[in-house]
């Protein structure tokens, strides 16, 4: 390779890291493996024996070598799917709803929270029926409030427009420290193209509306759908009017909605009309 360089004898002594490395160990490595087993499983294979029809599985799994009707024996525990089965050890199950539900990592969360924390580790007949019991005994979950509301859906997105300007979003920079203390952000949803008209307080919606078509709706149009937020220039009755009569919809965000509902009555009972 065309380098210049010469070979160096070092004694052992002073060359301490290739020779470290280069030798063999004198003596067998042994290698320990430790492995803890939990009380409470212990408690729990042991409670098989006073349960009739644990008794009776473990026997069939015993002589079908492990496998039978989802069913599987590890170790001495009994497990269906993949789960720790239980039985009607009513010590264990109680053991098990207090670690899930009233410890700190259960949280006093509801019926179906705590019945799909248990249900991905353990089972046993009536599971469901023993948490509702058990969370309606409890005496914390009994004082605090709880929501009597439906459980949340997937949340809905806006749709993925087709084409560049057919959905727009509009929205306002403010608190800017300059003549132009304030700036129209108009964002196209399928190119991500942005355009930012300066703005000076205080304004009015018919300006507003005069600086849109003044500057994007020359280059691009005026698109069928645009998108903002709360803000009551893009509500007010000039935009409602422009809208009208281009055939464009306003979809506002849910704040809009609330806000609405809020002067029928107070925050609770907009919640309940919605």
């Amino acid at each position: 390779m065309d380098l210049s360089y010469s070979i160096m004898y070092k004694q052992g002594v002073t060359n301490v890291a290739a020779d470290a490395l280069s030798r063999y160990p004198t003596t067998d490595t042994v290698f320990a493996v430790s492995e803890t087993t939990p009380v409470w499983l212990d408690r729990l294979v042991a409670g098989y024996s006073e349960d009739s029809q644990a008794s009776q599985l473990l026997q069939e799994l015993v002589l079908s070598n492990g496998t039978t009707n989802n069913y599987s024996l590890h170790n001495g525990v009994i497990k269906y799917k993949g789960r720790i089965c239980v039985g009607n050890n009513q010590l264990a199950q109680q053991h098990i709803l207090q670690a899930m539900h009233s410890s700190g990592i259960g949280g006093h969360s509801g019926v179906q929270a705590t019945y799909s924390r248990i249900k991905q580790l353990f089972a046993w007949p009536k599971m469901k029926l023993s948490i509702q019991q058990y969370v309606k005994a409890c005496p914390v979950c009994q004082k605090a409030r709880i929501e009597h509301v439906k459980t949340p859906g997937l949340l809905d997105p806006l749709p993925v427009p087709n084409q560049p300007w057919t959905v727009i979003s509009l929205d306002f920079i403010e608190g800017l420290a300059a003549r132009y203390n304030t700036i129209l952000v108009v964002i196209d949803k399928f190119t991500k193209y942005g355009h930012f008209l300066p703005l000076a307080h205080p304004f009015t919606a018919l300006q507003v509306a005069q600086l849109y078509l003044s500057n994007i709706y020359k280059l691009h149009g005026l698109p069928p759908t645009i998108i903002s937020d709360r803000d009551r220039i893009f509500t007010s009755t000039v935009w409602q009017e422009l809208f009208k009569l281009t055939d464009t919809q306003l979809a506002m965000s849910f704040h809009i909605i609330l806000k609405r509902m809020a002067k029928l009555k107070s925050l609770t009972s907009v919640w309940r009309y919605s």
